[in-house]
């Protein structure tokens, strides 16, 4: 759970800071950035669902890895801006992406026993990067770390209005 939490906080940090420079950043785009943030982690309903009852609920082959993916998440991100109105799709669209960019960057720094990392850039690629392997997705310290960035940043967007507000 510490990395769920420091996706979702990682997504506040940034969007807040767009708020900062950008009008149309507002609270409701921030909170658009942090559920963007949680997407590609959409694979974990997986363990409440399995592949096999998804696939005969929808009836057609389906699989929840593919929602760990570039692809996976653009697909997502796509239905999850028609729920908009159509004047907020290309700002909820940007902030979706905003927070899965941000998710994606994290994930890339992880440890993999391999080396790589998932096969994020799929369906461009099905091969995994070289990845640095910083830290494990057990790790709390980036939680901790991502916590006080976010506590900092809120600090600084009430001093200056952006989109927390009171300004």
């Amino acid at each position: 759970m510490a990395d769920l939490l420091t996706h979702v906080l990682s997504a506040y940090v940034l969007a807040t800071l767009l708020s900062l420079r950008d009008d149309r950043v507002t609270p409701a785009m921030v909170t658009a950035a942090m559920v963007g943030g949680l997407v590609p982690d959409l694979n974990r309903l997986g363990l409440l669902v399995p592949s096999s009852t998804a696939e005969s609920i929808l009836g057609v082959p389906f699989g929840w890895d593919a929602l760990l993916t570039v692809g996976g998440v653009a697909v997502v991100i796509a239905l999850g801006t028609l729920l908009v109105p159509r004047q907020l799709r290309r700002t909820t669209a940007a902030m979706l992406s905003l927070g899965s960019l941000s998710h994606f960057v994290l994930d890339s720094l992880l440890l993999f026993p391999s080396g790589y990392t998932h096969p994020y850039l799929w369906p461009v690629t099905a091969a995994g990067l070289p990845g640095p392997n910083l830290f494990l997705s057990s790790a709390r310290w980036p939680a901790a770390v991502a916590v006080v960035v976010a506590g900092s940043t809120w600090f600084v967007a009430r001093r200056h209005g952006g989109a927390d507000g009171s300004g």
